[in-house]
């Protein structure tokens, strides 16, 4: 009778040590995978020497292998994926989106820009999106994500100061701090690893938080390049890149405590080096067939609205004139920019089609290659401004834009998000006339 109460005890205490966490008596390593805004793009513009710098078709391949070697790697971003600034970024948004179901992310941020086209837009893509201060349930206040022996709390501040969405004039957003940071003390009394993700910069996030309880901060996106990590007490800095051009891996020690013991930070690039991942062929393909639909829709709109003489003469009527400079341009990559979309299937995107022809969307413009083929690459107008009115009048009434810079006519299309590589200087030569 006493063995088998002894052994009963015995199996009681083994049993009991065997429910302890991992947490409470050794170190554990946490890996995640996490990136920031994207910025309305499905792939970072490509013109460029290096050509396109990311998009969200190399991003699946790049985490498929990350999560291959690592299943148990956290995968979360910061929020602010779209815009609203042109006709066609609701339709790239909803594909952003889609294209992002397509990945197993544990945790997304809602940042205020994300809800140009409503929060009922967003909750139709079954994406886990965290927004911790807002008003009612439709996003999660929180997610608890496990990885293996490590849970991990991630928590989003939609800042009210920069609020720039209202529903009936009433304000989305709790501006009270308290539940927030009550939940944050409740995470670290459990053990939890607790991120807190904003789109204020480290100086407004110390202003704003008391940090006592935040393991990892992620700030304000950096234009483009990541920022590198930085320790501030014991909270680790994080701050992502923009426009889908990269991701990181931040791998951590976390010692019994539930503080960070050490970090590995990797930026990931993601170049034509990386390949499209084959499972997102068909939704891009998808994509591309509805950005053209939407841009056949516009042409017939525009044809019917479209009146009355065009201001442009085209590359042939400056020739007549200036066949040195006609001769140049007609060997440079200006002279074929047109059909550099169509290779890659951009022939229709009116993001591309502005910097690729001649007046696209302005009166007299180019409409479409059949109707107006005289004003496709970017030929001497793209630059010089519409010339009919100079050519019409042997030359006595200047060009549009006469008093303008070389580099101000480059930087019409040559800006940092649509020709990252852009070097005036090293550029310009290839076409000075």
């Amino acid at each position: 009778m006493l063995r088998t109460v002894y052994i009963l005890l015995v199996l009681i205490v083994v049993s009991a040590c065997g429910s302890q966490p991992v947490s409470q008596s050794e170190a554990r390593k946490l890996s995640i995978i996490y990136s920031g805004n994207l910025d309305g793009e499905l792939e970072p513009c490509g013109c460029s020497e290096g050509g396109n710098k990311g998009g969200i078709k190399r991003r699946v391949q790049k985490i498929d292998e990350l999560k291959k070697e690592n299943p148990n790697a956290v995968l979360i971003s910061a929020g602010g994926l779209l815009v609203s600034e042109m006709p066609q970024d609701r339709l790239k948004s909803e594909y952003i989106l889609k294209g992002l179901a397509q990945l197993p992310y544990d945790a997304i941020g809602v940042q205020w820009r994300d809800l140009a086209f409503s929060e009922q837009f967003l909750l139709q893509h079954s994406l886990p999106w965290v927004s911790s201060n807002w008003l009612n349930n439709d996003f999660a206040a929180s997610k608890l994500i496990q990885s293996k022996h490590t849970a991990v709390r991630y928590f989003q501040w939609l800042d009210p100061a920069s609020q720039s969405v209202k529903n009936m004039g009433l304000a989305l957003v709790d501006k009270n701090k308290s539940q927030l940071m009550q939940a944050l003390a409740a995470a670290k009394t459990k053990g939890e690893t607790t991120v807190l993700a904003s789109t204020l910069s480290l100086s407004q996030l110390q202003k704003e938080f008391d940090l006592q309880n935040v393991d990892i901060a992620i700030i304000k996106a950096k234009y483009e390049e990541f920022g590198d990590p930085q320790q501030v007490g014991h909270t680790l800095i994080l701050q992502p890149g923009s426009r889908g051009m990269r991701i990181a891996q931040l791998d951590l020690v976390i010692n019994p405590q539930g503080k960070i013991k050490s970090w590995r930070h990797e930026v990931i690039p993601l170049p034509p080096e990386v390949k499209d991942a084959p499972r997102m062929t068909q939704w891009y393909d998808d994509y591309n067939a509805q950005v053209k639909a939407d841009y056949q829709k516009r042409v017939e709109i525009r044809k019917a609205m479209d009146s009355g003489e065009s201001p442009y003469a085209g590359e042939k009527v400056c020739q007549n004139c200036h066949m040195k400079q006609h001769a140049k341009w007609f060997d440079s990559r200006h002279a074929q920019a047109f059909y550099a979309l169509q290779d890659v299937n951009k022939a229709f995107d009116p993001d591309c089609i502005a910097c690729h022809t001649v007046g696209f969307e302005k009166p007299g413009g180019f409409i479409d290659s059949s109707l107006t083929a005289n004003l496709m690459h970017v030929q001497c107008e793209s630059c010089h401004g519409a010339g009919k009115a100079h050519a019409d009048s042997s030359g006595r009434t200047s060009v549009a834009n006469k008093n303008w810079k070389p580099k101000q006519m480059c930087d019409q299309c040559h800006i940092q998000k649509h020709s990252p590589d852009f070097v005036f200087e090293k550029y310009w030569p290839k076409i000075a006339h």
